[in-house]
Protein backbone atom coordinates (compact mmCIF):
# COMPACT_ATOMS: atom_id res chain seq x y z
CA UNK A 1 0.00 0.00 0.00
CA UNK A 2 1.03 3.65 -0.37
CA UNK A 3 1.32 4.04 3.40
CA UNK A 4 3.97 1.28 3.47
CA UNK A 5 6.35 3.55 1.52
CA UNK A 6 8.70 6.01 3.29
CA UNK A 7 6.89 9.31 3.85
CA UNK A 8 9.07 11.20 1.37
CA UNK A 9 8.24 8.64 -1.34
CA UNK A 10 4.48 8.55 -0.81
CA UNK A 11 2.94 10.11 -3.94
CA UNK A 12 -0.26 11.17 -2.18
CA UNK A 13 1.62 13.16 0.46
CA UNK A 14 3.95 14.64 -2.18
CA UNK A 15 0.94 15.71 -4.22
CA UNK A 16 -0.60 17.47 -1.21
CA UNK A 17 2.45 19.61 -0.44
CA UNK A 18 4.05 19.92 -3.90
CA UNK A 19 1.08 19.75 -6.26
CA UNK A 20 0.12 17.24 -8.95
CA UNK A 21 2.53 18.78 -11.46
CA UNK A 22 5.50 17.74 -9.34
CA UNK A 23 4.65 14.04 -9.58
CA UNK A 24 5.82 11.65 -12.27
CA UNK A 25 3.31 9.77 -14.41
CA UNK A 26 4.08 6.61 -12.43
CA UNK A 27 3.39 8.40 -9.14
CA UNK A 28 0.05 9.72 -10.38
CA UNK A 29 -0.88 6.24 -11.56
CA UNK A 30 0.17 4.83 -8.18
CA UNK A 31 -2.36 7.11 -6.46
CA UNK A 32 -5.09 5.68 -8.67
CA UNK A 33 -3.96 2.08 -8.04
CA UNK A 34 -3.67 2.70 -4.26
CA UNK A 35 -2.12 -0.72 -3.49
CA UNK A 36 0.69 -2.78 -4.94
CA UNK A 37 0.92 -6.56 -4.97
CA UNK A 38 2.79 -9.26 -3.12
CA UNK A 39 6.46 -8.28 -3.06
CA UNK A 40 5.87 -5.17 -5.18
CA UNK A 41 5.04 -1.69 -3.96
CA UNK A 42 2.48 0.38 -5.79
CA UNK A 43 5.00 2.66 -7.54
CA UNK A 44 6.84 -0.36 -8.95
CA UNK A 45 3.51 -1.71 -10.17
CA UNK A 46 2.69 1.60 -11.85
CA UNK A 47 6.12 1.70 -13.52
CA UNK A 48 5.66 -1.88 -14.75
CA UNK A 49 2.24 -1.07 -16.20
CA UNK A 50 3.54 1.96 -18.07
CA UNK A 51 6.50 -0.01 -19.39
CA UNK A 52 4.36 -2.95 -20.49
CA UNK A 53 1.95 -0.78 -22.49
CA UNK A 54 4.55 1.63 -23.85
CA UNK A 55 3.62 4.66 -21.78
CA UNK A 56 0.45 6.55 -21.00
CA UNK A 57 -0.89 6.56 -24.58
CA UNK A 58 -0.57 2.79 -24.81
CA UNK A 59 -2.18 2.35 -21.41
CA UNK A 60 -5.10 4.52 -22.54
CA UNK A 61 -5.66 2.26 -25.55
CA UNK A 62 -5.56 -0.96 -23.54
CA UNK A 63 -8.91 -2.65 -23.06
CA UNK A 64 -10.34 -3.57 -19.68
CA UNK A 65 -9.63 -7.26 -20.39
CA UNK A 66 -6.02 -6.53 -21.37
CA UNK A 67 -5.48 -4.68 -18.11
CA UNK A 68 -7.01 -7.52 -16.10
CA UNK A 69 -4.52 -9.94 -17.67
CA UNK A 70 -1.60 -8.04 -16.12
CA UNK A 71 -0.23 -9.65 -12.96
CA UNK A 72 -1.58 -7.82 -9.92
CA UNK A 73 -4.27 -5.91 -11.80
CA UNK A 74 -7.75 -7.20 -11.09
CA UNK A 75 -11.21 -5.95 -11.99
CA UNK A 76 -11.10 -3.12 -9.45
CA UNK A 77 -7.73 -1.68 -10.49
CA UNK A 78 -8.54 -2.03 -14.20
CA UNK A 79 -11.81 -0.18 -13.66
CA UNK A 80 -10.07 2.59 -11.69
CA UNK A 81 -7.51 3.06 -14.48
CA UNK A 82 -10.13 3.15 -17.25
CA UNK A 83 -12.31 5.59 -15.29
CA UNK A 84 -9.42 8.00 -14.69
CA UNK A 85 -8.32 7.91 -18.33
CA UNK A 86 -11.88 8.42 -19.55
CA UNK A 87 -12.22 11.52 -17.35
CA UNK A 88 -9.06 12.90 -18.95
CA UNK A 89 -10.35 12.13 -22.44
CA UNK A 90 -13.67 13.84 -21.73
CA UNK A 91 -11.88 16.90 -20.42
CA UNK A 92 -9.97 17.12 -23.71
CA UNK A 93 -13.20 16.73 -25.65
CA UNK A 94 -14.98 19.52 -23.78
CA UNK A 95 -12.10 21.95 -23.23
CA UNK A 96 -12.81 25.37 -24.76
CA UNK A 97 -10.53 26.47 -27.55
CA UNK A 98 -10.08 29.51 -29.71
CA UNK A 99 -11.59 29.12 -33.14
CA UNK A 100 -8.54 28.27 -35.22
CA UNK A 101 -8.11 28.86 -38.91
CA UNK A 102 -7.39 25.74 -40.93
CA UNK A 103 -4.55 26.19 -43.40
CA UNK A 104 -3.44 22.58 -43.75
CA UNK A 105 -4.39 19.03 -42.73
CA UNK A 106 -1.90 19.35 -39.87
CA UNK A 107 -4.03 22.12 -38.33
CA UNK A 108 -7.01 19.76 -38.11
CA UNK A 109 -4.86 16.91 -36.84
CA UNK A 110 -3.44 19.14 -34.10
CA UNK A 111 -6.96 20.07 -33.09
CA UNK A 112 -8.30 16.52 -32.75
CA UNK A 113 -5.49 13.98 -32.66
CA UNK A 114 -4.71 13.94 -28.95
CA UNK A 115 -8.28 13.16 -27.97
CA UNK A 116 -9.34 10.99 -30.93
CA UNK A 117 -6.23 8.80 -30.84
CA UNK A 118 -7.39 7.52 -27.43
CA UNK A 119 -10.87 6.46 -28.54
CA UNK A 120 -11.57 2.72 -28.41
CA UNK A 121 -14.26 2.83 -31.13
CA UNK A 122 -14.29 4.50 -34.51
CA UNK A 123 -15.80 7.98 -34.41
CA UNK A 124 -16.67 10.05 -37.47
CA UNK A 125 -16.51 13.80 -36.91
CA UNK A 126 -17.01 16.82 -39.11
CA UNK A 127 -15.12 20.08 -38.70
CA UNK A 128 -17.43 22.88 -39.86
CA UNK A 129 -15.67 25.85 -41.47
CA UNK A 130 -16.71 29.34 -42.51
CA UNK A 131 -15.66 31.11 -45.72
CA UNK A 132 -12.23 31.93 -44.21
CA UNK A 133 -11.68 28.31 -43.14
CA UNK A 134 -12.14 29.28 -39.49
CA UNK A 135 -13.59 26.48 -37.37
CA UNK A 136 -17.24 27.06 -36.47
CA UNK A 137 -17.48 23.89 -34.41
CA UNK A 138 -16.70 20.17 -34.45
CA UNK A 139 -19.58 17.70 -34.44
CA UNK A 140 -19.65 13.97 -33.76
CA UNK A 141 -21.58 12.35 -36.59
CA UNK A 142 -21.28 8.63 -36.02
CA UNK A 143 -19.76 6.04 -33.70
CA UNK A 144 -18.97 2.54 -34.97
CA UNK A 145 -17.30 0.89 -37.93
CA UNK A 146 -17.11 3.28 -40.87
CA UNK A 147 -18.73 1.92 -44.00
CA UNK A 148 -21.09 3.12 -46.68
CA UNK A 149 -23.90 0.92 -45.41
CA UNK A 150 -24.21 2.71 -42.07
CA UNK A 151 -22.91 6.24 -42.66
CA UNK A 152 -25.85 8.38 -43.73
CA UNK A 153 -24.65 11.29 -45.81
CA UNK A 154 -27.54 13.43 -44.55
CA UNK A 155 -26.30 13.11 -40.97
CA UNK A 156 -22.92 14.50 -41.97
CA UNK A 157 -24.37 17.55 -43.70
CA UNK A 158 -27.41 18.29 -41.52
CA UNK A 159 -25.49 20.34 -38.95
CA UNK A 160 -23.33 21.84 -41.69
CA UNK A 161 -26.44 23.25 -43.35
CA UNK A 162 -27.80 24.53 -40.03
CA UNK A 163 -24.50 26.25 -39.29
CA UNK A 164 -24.47 27.78 -42.77
CA UNK A 165 -20.89 26.64 -43.16
CA UNK A 166 -18.94 26.96 -46.39
CA UNK A 167 -17.00 23.73 -46.15
CA UNK A 168 -16.26 20.75 -43.95
CA UNK A 169 -13.37 18.45 -43.17
CA UNK A 170 -14.28 14.90 -42.19
CA UNK A 171 -12.17 13.12 -39.58
CA UNK A 172 -12.33 9.61 -38.19
CA UNK A 173 -10.01 7.46 -36.10
CA UNK A 174 -8.63 3.95 -36.40
CA UNK A 175 -8.49 2.44 -32.88
CA UNK A 176 -5.81 0.02 -34.13
CA UNK A 177 -3.42 2.97 -34.25
CA UNK A 178 -2.70 2.48 -37.97
CA UNK A 179 -4.11 5.44 -39.96
CA UNK A 180 -3.79 3.76 -43.36
CA UNK A 181 -7.11 4.41 -45.20
CA UNK A 182 -9.15 1.33 -46.04
CA UNK A 183 -11.02 0.85 -49.34
CA UNK A 184 -14.23 1.55 -47.39
CA UNK A 185 -12.77 4.84 -46.13
CA UNK A 186 -12.17 5.84 -49.74
CA UNK A 187 -15.73 4.89 -50.78
CA UNK A 188 -17.22 6.90 -47.91
CA UNK A 189 -15.07 9.86 -48.96
CA UNK A 190 -16.28 9.64 -52.56
CA UNK A 191 -19.91 9.67 -51.40
CA UNK A 192 -19.35 12.66 -49.12
CA UNK A 193 -17.48 14.64 -51.77
CA UNK A 194 -20.25 14.06 -54.31
CA UNK A 195 -22.97 15.01 -51.80
CA UNK A 196 -21.03 18.14 -50.90
CA UNK A 197 -20.96 19.21 -54.53
CA UNK A 198 -24.74 18.85 -54.77
CA UNK A 199 -25.26 20.84 -51.55
CA UNK A 200 -22.63 23.47 -52.40
CA UNK A 201 -20.62 22.57 -49.29
CA UNK A 202 -17.06 21.67 -50.14
CA UNK A 203 -15.55 18.60 -48.51
CA UNK A 204 -11.97 19.83 -48.24
CA UNK A 205 -10.40 16.69 -46.83
CA UNK A 206 -10.89 13.44 -44.95
CA UNK A 207 -8.35 12.69 -42.24
CA UNK A 208 -7.76 9.30 -40.64
CA UNK A 209 -6.20 9.51 -37.19
CA UNK A 210 -4.10 6.74 -35.68
CA UNK A 211 -1.72 6.70 -32.76
CA UNK A 212 0.24 9.95 -33.03
CA UNK A 213 -0.10 9.79 -36.82
CA UNK A 214 -2.65 10.82 -39.39
CA UNK A 215 -3.29 10.45 -43.12
CA UNK A 216 -4.92 13.02 -45.39
CA UNK A 217 -6.91 11.29 -48.12
CA UNK A 218 -6.84 14.52 -50.12
CA UNK A 219 -3.05 14.61 -50.08
CA UNK A 220 -2.94 10.99 -51.21
CA UNK A 221 -5.50 11.57 -53.94
CA UNK A 222 -7.95 9.06 -52.47
CA UNK A 223 -11.65 9.76 -52.92
CA UNK A 224 -11.11 13.23 -54.39
CA UNK A 225 -11.34 13.74 -58.15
Amino acid sequence: MIRDLPVDLRPRERMIYAGAGALSTAELLAIILRMGGRGENVIRMAERLLSQFGGLAGLAQASHDELCQVHGIGEAKATQIKAALELGRRLLATAPYERPQVRSPADVANLLMLEMSLLEQEHLRAVLLDTRNVVIRVINVYTGNLNTAVVRVGEVFREAIRANCASIIVVHNHPSGDPTPSPEDVRVTEQLVEAGRLLDIDVLDHLVIGRNRYVSLKERGLGFR
